[in-house]
Formats: structure tokens, sequence, C-alpha cells
């Protein structure tokens, strides 16, 4: 897929360039660690190790950000946070939106350039993610 990268949002300063196995490109730089990504925050330091084990606490470094919607990206496989972590996310009124990690760098990149509060928490430090180069010619 490809995302036109002179075209972003006015106050974007983070997009998702590519991502791949075991990386997510953001604007310039290959990040290889989980990570968690706004339009004008970048947090390269997630020590989130299993989304099964998810929590409010972990979830953190993202909430406080204030997302009007929080994306869950579970690694190569879906895989569902805690149902107690939805319900407790729900009752904060923060939509959820939980998919691979792939899908997640491809729905954060279209729901930042359409300047909605989004926040991206991505599970990257995997083997077998798809890779995709967007706006690589």
């Amino acid at each position: 897929m490809l995302i036109d990268k002179d075209v972003p949002a006015k106050e974007v300063h983070y997009l998702i360039r590519s991502y791949g196995a075991g990386f997510v490109h953001v604007n310039e730089t290959r990040h290889t660690h989980n990570l968690i990504i706004s339009p004008q925050t970048l947090k390269t330091v997630w020590p989130m190790e299993r989304i099964e084990n998810l929590s409010l606490e972990l979830l953190e470094p993202a909430l406080a950000l204030e997302p009007e919607v929080l994306l869950i990206g579970s690694g190569t496989a879906l895989i569902f946070p805690p149902a107690r972590l939805v319900a407790d996310l729900l009752s904060r009124r923060i939509g959820l939106e939980v998919m691979n990690t792939a899908s997640a760098c491809r729905t954060y990149n279209i729901l930042a350039t359409d300047g909605r509060h989004v926040v991206a928490a991505l599970v990257v430090a995997e083997t077998s993610l798809p890779s995709i180069e967007q706006g690589r010619g």
C-alpha cells in the first residue's frame, strides 16, 4: 500500500513509512522494539511482552496521550487483550481497535492524516510481520 508522504495533515509529526519482519519505520528511523505512536508523540520504549497480559498500567503511556481512538497492533496474529481491559477502555470513552500490527500501521496513517487523535500501541519485536515498504520508490 502506498501512502503519499508529501501530503500529511498539518500537525502530523510522526507517520509510519514502512513495516516488516521485526521493524516499523517511523519518518526516517527504523524501530525494532515495541512502540507507541501518535501524530505528535513517539515513545520508542514500550515494555509489553504479551497482549494476553496487557493491562491499564502497561497502556498508561498511550492513555496519557488522551486518544479518541486507541489502536493495538498485536503482532503477526490477531490476539485480543483481556475482556476486563477492553471494558475499562470503553468506560473511559476511548474507541478501541485491536488488529495485527501490519493492519494497525496502515490504519494509524489513515486516521492520523485525517486529523483524528489516534494513538497506536504496536507490538514490533517479532520476526514474521510481512514486509511492506510504503512510499518507497
